[in-house]
């Protein structure tokens, strides 16, 4: 009876959709038709009411022009101080001391610092301030049918997306998001919603967008579900700056122990376990390169987003957020 009536209540959201159907050129019409189909045979949609839909999508320029200049292009020293900011540092403070008791929930289920998921909700939107101006529907389908180098990975966002609208009773014309679709305080893309997003406070609904209990009780299972070690090492930054090019990784992937590397000379500023599978990872100084050694936590990181720069910045503002946080709460005075 649950499944008719959820039936009955969707197919009639979707048949409005259909509403002022805007003419499509002979191309479009081809591909959301296969996509329409697809999403019937497969899901159980109705393949009209899906066309419907994405003839109402826009193809936004901004979009493709965004996704071809991603900040992760940028240097380290010119990343960096996107994030490392005093407003960013503060509103970390703030965001801990409103939510600490869903932190410190999250913290003691999931085993992820808390400094860790109000950094990576910092980076991602500045705490629910940059939750990202485009409707997800519209650049799903821009880049699902016009960016051809990840056309495949976006046609199962926006078939992700869908499911997701369904499922949760949402009108896909409205929720908004990132250039890349991705939706909300903790930035998911639609099958990570789907796959990891969590109820965190119990009132039947996940609402990442809205709810930051729920945000923070996503991520942290989202980093958990992806390998998180509890207590253990993020990454450490390497005392001599002497390291053969060759160690250094372009990728985040756990290539040697820390014995390992120490027999080969690299030197971490605190004690590691020397069991520890890590990486050497070099970054972009105005002069020079700085070192790191990322450890499996740093690897998890990477799974939010790939970029090294990126899991780096959330390390460094968790650290600094969590210091300052540490001075104000015993009552000194701190300038990030």
């Amino acid at each position: 009876m649950k499944t008719r009536k959820l039936g009955r209540c969707c197919g009639l959201l979707w048949l409005l959709l259909s509403a002022d159907l805007p003419a499509l050129e002979s191309v479009d019409s081809q591909r959301f038709e296969a996509f329409s189909e697809q999403m019937h045979k497969k899901n159980g949609f109705d393949a009209a009411a899906v066309r419907a839909t994405l003839g109402q999508a826009k193809r936004l320029d901004s979009v493709l022009t965004a996704i071809a200049r991603p900040a992760e292009y940028k240097p380290w020293f010119m990343y960096r101080p996107i994030f490392l900011t005093r407003e960013r540092i503060t509103g970390g403070i703030n965001f801990w001391n409103e939510h600490a008791a869903a932190l410190a929930k999250a913290e003691q289920e999931f085993g992820v610092p808390m400094s860790i998921i109000v950094a990576i909700i910092g980076v991602e939107t500045s705490y629910g301030r940059n939750t990202g101006k485009y409707r997800v529907l519209d650049a799903l389908t821009t880049l699902a049918f016009y960016y051809p180098p990840r056309a495949d990975f976006f046609r199962s966002e926006l078939e992700n997306f869908l499911l997701l609208t369904r499922d949760e009773h949402l009108d896909p014309r409205l929720p908004t998001g990132s250039y890349a679709g991705a939706m909300g305080l903790p930035q998911f893309m639609p099958s990570s919603f789907r796959a990891w997003a969590v109820d965190f406070d119990h009132n039947g609904k996940r609402d990442i967008w809205q709810n930051p209990v729920d945000a923070i009780g996503s991520a942290a299972n989202y980093l958990a579900q992806h390998g998180w070690q509890r207590h253990q090492p993020i990454a450490l930054p390497v005392a001599d700056a002497a390291v053969n090019a060759a160690q250094v990784s372009e990728k985040v992937e756990l290539v040697r122990t820390v014995a390992q590397y120490r027999a080969l000379g690299v030197r971490t500023l605190d004690a590691a376990p020397d069991d520890l599978s890590a990486v050497l990872l070099g970054y972009e100084d105005k002069t020079a390169k700085e070192y790191w050694l990322g450890f499996q936590n740093f690897y998890v990181i990477t799974r939010y987003n790939r970029s090294p720069k990126y899991a780096l910045a959330v390390v460094q503002l968790a650290e600094a957020i969590a210091a300052a946080r540490a001075t104000s709460t015993a009552g000194g005075s701190h300038t990030p």
